[in-house]
Parts: C-alpha cells; sequence; structure tokens
C-alpha cells in the first residue's frame, strides 16, 4: 500500500485560479497526495454563499485536474478557519494561496507565517493573480445633452465658441 499525503489548502478568493491548480498538481506529481480545501467565509470577499460557490467551483476544477479533493467553507478569520480543521494526525503539510502583496491582506498579516507557527507543519505558499472579472461589451452610456459628455472638461469648451 502506498502512503498517501494529506494536504490542507487554505484559499479564498484564489481557490479556482491557475496558479493554485498547477502548484497542487505539481505537489501531487511529487508524490500520492489529497487536498482537503478550507475557503474561509471572509465579508470581503462576500461571505458564507460566495465563499460555498467560491468552494464548489474549485473542487470541480481541481477534481477535473485529476486531484483527489474535498473540502469546507471555514470560519471568516483563515487563522481561526485552519484551527478549526487542523489535525496533525490527518494532515501533513499545509498550502496557502493568496492574492500578491500588494493586494493580500492575508500577506500583510503573515498568515503563512502564523499558520506555520501554530502548527509547526510545513506551509507552502502559492501567489495567484486576482480573478480577471469579463467586461460585457455593449453600446457606450447614454447621455441626456452633449455637453454630458465632457462631463467636467465642459468648461474647457467655454471660451472656444465662435458667434456667427
Amino acid at each position: 500500500m502506498t502512503w498517501k499525503c494529506n494536504v490542507l489548502v487554505v484559499a479564498s478568493v484564489t481557490a479556482s485560479s491557475p496558479e493554485l491548480i498547477a502548484g497542487l498538481r505539481a505537489r501531487s506529481e511529487r508524490g500520492p497526495a489529497a487536498f482537503t480545501l478550507v475557503v474561509p467565509a471572509t465579508r470581503s470577499a462576500g461571505g458564507r454563499a460566495a465563499a460555498r460557490e467560491r468552494l464548489e467551483q474549485a473542487l470541480a476544477l481541481l477534481r477535473e485536474a485529476g486531484l483527489q479533493a474535498d473540502g469546507s467553507v471555514g470560519a471568516e478569520d483563515p487563522v481561526v478557519a485552519v484551527t478549526e480543521v487542523w489535525n496533525p494526525g490527518r494532515f501533513d503539510e499545509i498550502v496557502v494561496s493568496t492574492l500578491p502583496l500588494h493586494l493580500s491582506k492575508w500577506l500583510h498579516a503573515g498568515l503563512p507565517e502564523r499558520i506555520s507557527k501554530l502548527t509547526s507543519a510545513p506551509v507552502t505558499h502559492i501567489v495567484s493573480e486576482p480573478p480577471k472579472h469579463a467586461l460585457a461589451p455593449g453600446p457606450p452610456p447614454a447621455h441626456d445633452r452633449p455637453s454630458d459628455v465632457m462631463g467636467p472638461f465642459s468648461v474647457l469648451a467655454w471660451g472656444g465658441r465662435k458667434q456667427r
């Protein structure tokens, strides 16, 4: 029987990012692994309903990538979400997925280091780009008067009118 590594994964808006999926796929190539995804229900990311939606989408993508994955929605605070699930007898390592430093509240709070100290488990940090939202194509907004198009710049046209 082959030994399988159990990996706890903590992610929110990056849960279904290509970077995280690639990182977990690379981890599974090093040896058999099962992944448990915890998505904290943070208010800034839409709360519990949005976290549930992100979890389901991410699990579907992970399974499509050939990875064994399950998961749950966790507490709003990612540290609390980890401590509620963490069991040193069950998990061998932890993966934390965040946005880049200039966008990540989790990195500013030192989340990967805090989880490492709290659990004494090996922690891998994966940086994922923010999700890109598709813009719906459509016509430009209508304006009541042509002068509304210029908005605050319409004052620049005041002196330019020629009288005939």
